[in-house]
């Protein structure tokens, strides 16, 4: 493993470590431009270290076993300004077992549930590969998302195989758009070439944030419902009719008896 950074003077110092899965990082050996490595634990049987120029060091790792599967980061020391360092990204290294096939993964991205309101998760599963040199990368549209991604930091062994998910984040008015594309895409390191496998999906057409069924149910009950109220409307205004009609056959009634009355007198 090779490591180099901006050449600086001050950058003669190089350490490098190696952290196992779900642990610290443990030092190997410090080395500097003009002196011998300096091992950690008897490690130079295990380990050759050299740095021979002030911007670049390597690492070999010798005799490789199973236990060595890790990820190794390199640090550099800036002498005299509080001896900062700084980390390299890391080189994950695996040693494949003897009875497993290097195996890419299969990609699908599952649509949103019709629970979420305002805000959408679509989920993405690669499943099936080995070993698990993967990264994860979502777009929509065909621009990288990045601010609302997040990713399982260690993939799932299940048997032979891994498995990994990844979820996107979005607005329900980003997602309530059949035009747009959203994609999941799945870089596999296969010991050579990193291959790209993906998947994508489109939004919906907003239906009110309810199954169709659902929303057909209740329209139909509205339609019962405003038939319901009709047909009262029609009884209530049938009976006023009838109020009005008894009402004024009464009043004529007695206009009648006042007039009789007055013809007696």
């Amino acid at each position: 493993m090779k490591c180099s950074h901006k050449r600086d003077a001050g950058h003669t110092q190089m350490y490098w470590y190696k952290q196992l899965p779900g642990e610290a990082m443990s030092l190997i050996v410090y080395t500097v431009v003009g002196g011998q490595p300096d091992y950690v634990a008897g490690g130079q049987h295990k380990y050759s270290a050299v740095k021979t120029v002030s911007e670049s060091g390597e690492l070999t790792v010798k005799d490789l076993q199973r236990e060595d599967s890790a990820v190794y980061f390199c640090a550099v020391i800036v002498r005299c300004v509080n001896y900062e360092a700084y980390f390299g990204q890391g080189t994950k290294l695996t040693v494949l077992e003897p009875d497993h096939d290097v195996t890419p993964p299969t990609v699908q991205v599952f649509k949103p549930s019709e629970k979420e309101c305002k805000v959408k998760t679509l989920v993405c599963v690669a499943s099936g590969f080995y070993p698990d040199h993967v990264s994860v990368s979502w777009e929509v549209d065909g621009v990288t998302e990045t601010d609302s991604v997040a990713t399982d930091n260690t993939a799932l062994r299940e048997g032979k195989h891994y498995s990994l998910s990844s979820r996107l984040t979005v607005q329900s008015k980003t997602w309530f758009k059949p035009s747009r594309t959203f994609t999941c895409r799945v870089s596999f390191f296969n010991g050579t070439d990193t291959i790209d496998v993906e998947d994508s999906i489109t939004g919906e057409t907003d239906s009110g944030g309810m199954p169709n069924d659902t929303k057909m149910k209740i329209m139909q009950n509205a339609k019962l419902t405003y038939s319901v109220l009709i047909a009262k409307s029609f009884i209530y205004g049938v009976f006023i009719m009838f109020l009005v009609w008894k009402l004024k056959g009464l009043s004529g009634k007695q206009s009648s008896r006042e007039r009789s009355c007055g013809l007696n007198n």
